[in-house]
């Protein structure tokens, strides 16, 4: 799936869903220093690629998950590719809070989960892992079989592979940060000198510019 992946990149930089500032770094919530900076949520302002990556979902899930019966979005930046896939597939979908909310019923969940249905779950990004892998706790806690998890992107850190191993969590990604950089160089996006810094970065992405 090697062009899959890069043609992914490409569409992600196209719209600016993936942004690469080596020489000028961005700040994330928990204080890192990154300079790569990854919001999904752009991709719903531009048909022709939200299109594309839709598209790219329902291919990985038939090839992967044939027995899938439930889509679950991870909130809040899943939760409208979600519907498109399980729309685009024609199955019923939920999604899953970061926590259970503080009024009503109190749940985690929300929509009309069967116990015992085979979900697949379509997150957007991968960082660490620990918010994917907790949505997946809170579907298992409510009856889910849980085939495996899809996600637009991944900066595929080792803390996050061996989560997903421990959990014995199955994870796809349509492209990840590796085919992001490849493309980055073959389009001129980055000079080929900044490599040095996205890989170093990668690597020790909490020790990185301190």
């Amino acid at each position: 799936m090697e062009s899959f992946e890069k043609e992914i990149a490409q569409e992600l930089l196209s719209v600016n869903a993936v942004i690469l500032r080596p020489e000028n770094p961005f700040t994330w919530a928990s204080g890192w220093k990154s300079p790569i900076y990854c919001d999904n949520r752009k991709i719903l302002s531009y048909p022709e690629t939200r299109s594309k990556v839709c598209r790219a979902f329902v291919e990985v899930i038939k090839k992967y998950y044939p027995q899938v019966e439930y889509i679950a979005g991870v909130a809040t930046g899943a939760i409208a590719t979600a519907a498109l896939v399980a729309d685009a597939l024609g199955l019923p979908m939920v999604y899953v809070r970061p926590k259970p909310k503080d009024h009503g019923t109190g749940v985690r969940v929300e929509g009309a989960l069967k116990s015992g249905a085979k979900v697949v779950v379509i997150e957007d990004l991968i960082s660490t892992g620990a918010s994917s892998l907790s949505a997946v706790d809170a579907l298992q806690k409510e009856g889910a079989v849980v085939l495996g998890m899809v996600a637009n992107f991944s900066y595929n850190f080792i803390t996050s592979i061996r989560a997903f191993e421990n959990a014995n969590v199955e994870l796809y990604t349509l492209s990840h940060y590796e085919a992001l950089l490849e493309q980055a160089v073959a389009t001129n996006y980055i000079k080929e000198s900044d490599l040095k810094v996205l890989s170093e970065w990668r690597l020790a992405p909490d020790k990185w510019g301190i």
